[in-house]
C-alpha cells in the first residue's frame, strides 16, 4: 500500500439516459486521467438523473446491459485507472424495484466491489412535498469497504451521510477513506453538505471524498454541486465552489489518517450503554 494517492472527483450534471450520461462523463474522466489521477470518483446517479417514473422504467437496465457502466469499464481498462461509479441506477436482482448501486472498477476494467444504498429518503417535508425513495428503490442490507492499492475505501451514497454509525463501522472495518457520492438538493446542500462531510471525517479519522451532481437536470430537479475532499482532521483540502460540471483534483497522504487517529482515538473508545 502506498501513502500518496492522486485522485479526481468528477462533478456532473447527468442527463436522463445512460448513453447521454456516458457522453457527458467521458471527457471529464479523460481529463482526470490525463492529469495523473489514479482513482477517479463519480457522483450518485452517474448513469442517469431521472425522477419521472415512466421514463425511468424505459431506460433502467441490468448492470450487464447498462451502456454507461460498460463504457466506464472500458475507460478504466484503457486508461489504467480505478474508477468509482458513485452510483448507477440498475434493475435489482431481487424484486421489481431498482437498486441505487455503487460500483468500484479496477484498472483492468473489472467490477471489484458493489454497494447498494442502505438509507432511503422517505419523508414528508415542511414545504409540503412527499418523498418515497423506497417506492422505486430497494434498500441495500450490507456495508462495503472496497480493497484498493491505497487501502480500504468505504462506500456510501448521499442520504447515508446522515448516519454516523455507518461511517464509524466502515472505519473499523479498515477504511482509511470514505466516498460520499451524492445528488444533494440545493436547500439541504447549503445548510448541511459541508458540515456533515467534515463531521464524518473527524469522527472516523478518514479522508472523505464527496463527488456531487450539480445544476438543473432534464427532469426539472436542481442539485447542489460543491464537490469536496476532506482531511481526517476535518479540513476541506479541495473544493468546487459551484454546481457546474468539472474535475476536482487532489493529492492525499494517508499518514494523515494515522496522525489524526493517534491524536483523537475515538474509534477505540465506544462503549455499550443503557437507555
Amino acid at each position: 500500500m502506498t501513502d500518496i494517492l492522486n485522485l479526481a472527483l468528477i462533478q456532473t450534471r447527468t442527463p436522463a439516459t445512460p448513453a447521454a450520461a456516458l457522453d457527458h462523463a467521458r471527457p471529464l474522466i479523460l481529463q482526470a486521467a490525463t492529469n495523473g489521477a489514479q482513482l477517479i470518483l463519480l457522483p450518485e446517479c452517474a448513469n442517469l438523473m431521472e425522477a419521472r417514473k415512466e421514463h425511468k422504467a424505459q431506460v433502467v437496465t441490468t448492470e450487464a446491459e447498462d451502456v454507461f457502466i460498460q463504457g466506464v469499464r472500458e475507460l478504466a481498462q484503457s486508461l489504467r485507472v480505478e474508477i468509482l461509479i458513485g452510483s448507477a441506477i440498475v434493475k435489482s436482482e431481487i424484486d421489481e424495484r431498482a437498486a441505487n448501486r455503487s460500483l468500484l472498477i479496477n484498472a483492468s476494467g473489472e467490477i471489484v466491489a458493489r454497494y447498494d444504498k442502505i438509507h432511503l429518503f422517505d419523508a414528508d417535508t415542511p414545504d409540503g412535498r412527499s418523498y418515497r425513495e423506497s417506492a422505486t428503490m430497494r434498500p441495500g442490507e450490507a456495508a462495503a469497504v472496497a480493497v484498493t492499492p491505497w487501502g480500504g475505501l468505504g462506500l456510501t451514497i448521499c442520504y447515508d451521510v446522515r448516519f454516523p454509525h455507518l461511517h464509524r463501522t466502515l472505519a473499523r472495518q479498515g477504511a482509511n477513506m470514505i466516498a460520499v457520492c451524492a445528488a444533494f438538493t440545493v436547500p439541504t446542500g447549503r445548510a448541511h453538505w459541508e458540515v456533515l462531510l467534515r463531521a464524518r471525517a473527524i469522527e472516523t479519522g478518514c479522508f472523505v471524498l464527496a463527488p456531487a451532481q450539480g445544476g438543473l437536470h432534464e427532469d426539472g430537479r436542481t442539485t447542489y454541486g460543491h464537490s469536496m475532499v476532506i482531511s481526517p482532521w476535518g479540513e476541506v483540502i479541495a473544493r468546487l465552489d459551484h454546481d457546474r460540471p468539472a474535475v476536482l483534483e487532489a493529492s492525499i497522504d494517508f499518514t494523515e489518517v494515522t496522525r489524526a487517529r493517534q491524536a483523537l482515538p475515538s474509534l477505540q473508545h465506544d462503549r455499550e450503554f443503557r437507555v
